[in-house]
């Protein structure tokens, strides 16, 4: 899964609400190859000898904040905000928004290498470990787990001939049964020790949040958490039912999250880093 990283940044002080006009996208083609091209580029800057053409938007906002992702640098600015005060704080933070641009860059040169291939020997993380796909026509059933074998193999009911779509989605199908069954055991062993009560789990599918809690119960879990080992997986939950007791994510949150993980910083931090599987 990319990691998206936002800053934000105060600038405080009597700039001219007055700007020159935005000038058109720039053409990626126009800069050398130490640089960096947001897609929807508008402006372009140069920080430390690097050319770094960015995406620029004007919003109603009392900051200018600034994000890295998979596309590159995107700045939003307050409409009072002029270009030159833009840029300077652009040249302030240049080495912390090169550095994420590499980063971002190093991520997704990864994150190419790691889309699966449907087949049979294809490879996945289950729970931290490797598993490898075996098509087992003679197989009958939903699809199993052979846990004793070296490497761990799941084996389907497919034809060595099975199209990639079938392979992914009877590979999903099963991720997400155990994902249910893995969140329900470990929502039920958290909860009462935290004094919450959960009503109903779901699973998601979203690209960008693993988890949210809703202040009647619900539970709301990606699926794709399955491909973390467990220990990452518990931080979430317990993230998530903290949220039972302080809707928020004051220091009171952060305590009560810290009482049952108390290496919280280190899952997480792990959730965020681990590339995962591209699910083409």
């Amino acid at each position: 899964m990319a990691a998206f990283v936002q800053l934000a940044l105060d600038w405080l002080g009597g700039h001219s609400a007055q700007d020159a006009p935005s000038p058109a996208p720039v053409a990626s083609k126009a800069f050398s190859a130490s640089a960096f091209v947001h897609p929807l580029a508008s402006r372009q800057i140069q920080l430390q000898e690097t050319t770094i053409a960015y995406a620029f938007q004007r919003v109603k906002r009392k900051t200018i904040g600034m994000s890295v992702g998979a596309d590159g640098l995107e700045v939003r600015a307050p409409r009072w905000a002029t270009v030159a005060s833009v840029e300077a704080v652009l040249h302030e933070k240049s080495v912390w928004i090169l550095r994420k641009l590499q980063e971002s860059q190093e991520r997704q040169k990864h994150m190419r290498h790691t889309i699966i291939e449907w087949r049979d020997g294809a490879t996945l993380p289950f729970l931290g470990e490797q598993w490898v796909v075996r098509l087992d026509p003679e197989h009958q059933s939903l699809p199993t787990s052979h846990e004793d074998a070296a490497p761990k193999c799941l084996h389907i009911a497919l034809s060595l001939h099975a199209q990639p779509g079938q392979i992914r989605d009877a590979v999903q199908a099963w991720l997400m049964q155990q994902a249910k069954l893995n969140f329900t055991q470990r929502l039920d062993h958290f909860a009462p020790q935290l004094g919450v009560q959960w009503k109903r789990l779901s699973l998601s599918n979203a690209s960008s949040r693993w988890g949210t809690a809703s202040a009647d119960g619900s539970i709301r879990l990606n699926w794709r958490l399955i491909h973390f080992k467990q220990d990452v997986i518990d931080y979430v939950v317990v993230h998530e039912l903290s949220h039972l007791r302080v809707m928020n994510h004051s220091p009171q949150f952060w305590e009560t999250v810290g009482s049952l993980v108390p290496d919280y910083q280190q899952r997480r931090h792990a959730l965020n880093e681990e590339v995962l599987p591209q699910w083409a």
